[in-house]
């Protein structure tokens, strides 16, 4: 019995529903959006996929044959150019992350060393002194 007003409740709250996907819809709609609105995203990236494909060339002599220089200079271009994107640190954040790292390494390395040194102490405890 709970159950069939349950359903009833929910055939109620479909209708609902809808009508805010609805009102949704118009608002998009209303801000003049050209592109389709999809759930999955494969229409949007058939689209791209379809344009990538056409304005790219299809055989290897229509792109043409760059020696190793050509090659090589354009790496060149291509590192100088990710380069300028850094966000290369102020003198102070450099001094900063050093002093982070060098206290690190430092605490990292006591903490390796005591370890050592028991482990050896604790070995030749168990096992006995050779001398």
């Amino acid at each position: 019995m709970a159950d069939n007003k349950r359903r009833g409740e929910d055939a109620g709250d479909d209708r609902l529903d809808d009508e805010i996907v609805d009102d949704v819809a118009d608002d998009d709609d209303a801000t003049g959006a050209d592109e389709p609105v999809s759930r999955g995203g494969t229409a949007t990236r058939a689209r791209a996929r379809a344009e990538s494909a056409d304005s790219r060339p299809t055989t290897r002599s229509e792109t043409g044959r760059v020696g190793v220089f050509g090659r090589i200079a354009r790496f060149f271009r291509e590192v100088v150019a990710e380069l300028r994107k850094v966000i290369w640190p102020t003198r102070k954040e450099l001094l900063t992350y050093t002093a982070v790292v060098v206290t690190f390494v430092a605490v990292m390395l006591t903490i390796v060393g005591l370890l050592d040194y028991g482990f050896a102490k604790a070995v030749l405890f168990v096992f006995g002194n050779s001398d």
